[in-house]
């Protein structure tokens, strides 16, 4: 058996830099929770989600990209799993938490208090073993705070009932619902893939309108919601936990 050289092939070489590129796209998703916040100390709540929506591209793009170049193996001093969880904590949770805390969407007496339930129950989330089933539908909320809360500053509700939906949400995240993950379940992907593709279409131009896009983009974001919230329930054969 011959012993590995010391310094990797030319080939090795190129693929290795490749992959630690794809680590740093992900890791750019913590540069734009950092814009995001900066946006929502400002109040300018259109800007945030702007910055959040990138980081929701970049989440999208940087999975394919490192199984595809096998990141894991060719590069194994870095974790992407582990990269990927701080960066989403920033961006699906930590941000959208400030908003709710400092913007008038919650009564006041309890803004505090709900943003820091909304970071400690995802952060618990995040560090369940058993957050998917083994279709790869996420077991309970799976913590997109993000898109709660453009919701939230999208449709107004009075602060009392935003409360009330994000009390449910917080506790959904230990309640076995099975929600959707639309790039990774393979039941109706096209549609899923499809629906979410409209639903980026439909925010986009609810950002460009400074989150007043009117009743028919609002009316058809809420029933893309609706779906998303209850496309678990279509399973065909519920699987186990992974």
């Amino acid at each position: 058996m011959k012993p590995e050289p010391l310094e990797p092939s030319a080939p090795r070489r190129r693929t290795q830099i490749a992959g630690f590129m794809v680590h740093v796209l992900t890791a750019s998703g913590a540069a734009l929770a950092l814009l995001a916040l900066l946006a929502a100390t400002e109040g300018r709540w259109a800007a945030m989600f702007a910055w959040l929506g990138l980081a929701l591209v970049v989440d999208g793009l940087d999975g394919p990209l490192a199984r595809g170049l096998d990141v894991g193996h060719t590069l194994p001093r870095w974790s992407g799993d582990t990269l990927d969880f701080v960066v989403d904590i920033l961006t699906y949770v930590f941000v959208p938490a400030y908003a709710l805390a400092v913007s008038d969407i919650l009564p006041p007496a309890v803004a505090t208090p709900l943003a820091l339930l909304v970071v400690v129950t995802s952060v618990l989330y995040f560090a369940d073993r058993c957050m998917k089933s083994s279709d790869n539908y996420f077991l309970g909320f799976p913590a997109v705070w993000n898109a709660v809360v453009f919701y939230l500053f999208l449709l107004r509700p009075p602060p009392v009932v935003a409360a009330v939906v994000v009390v449910l949400l917080a506790l959904m995240t230990f309640v076995p619902w099975p929600f959707v993950h639309p790039f990774r379940v393979v039941e109706r992907r096209a549609v899923n893939l499809a629906i979410v593709g409209l639903w980026a279409v439909l925010a986009v131009w609810a950002l460009v309108r400074d989150l007043s896009p009117g009743s028919v983009t609002l009316t058809a974001l809420s029933v893309i919601a609706l779906y998303l919230l209850g496309a678990g329930l279509l399973r065909r054969h519920p699987s186990p936990l992974a």
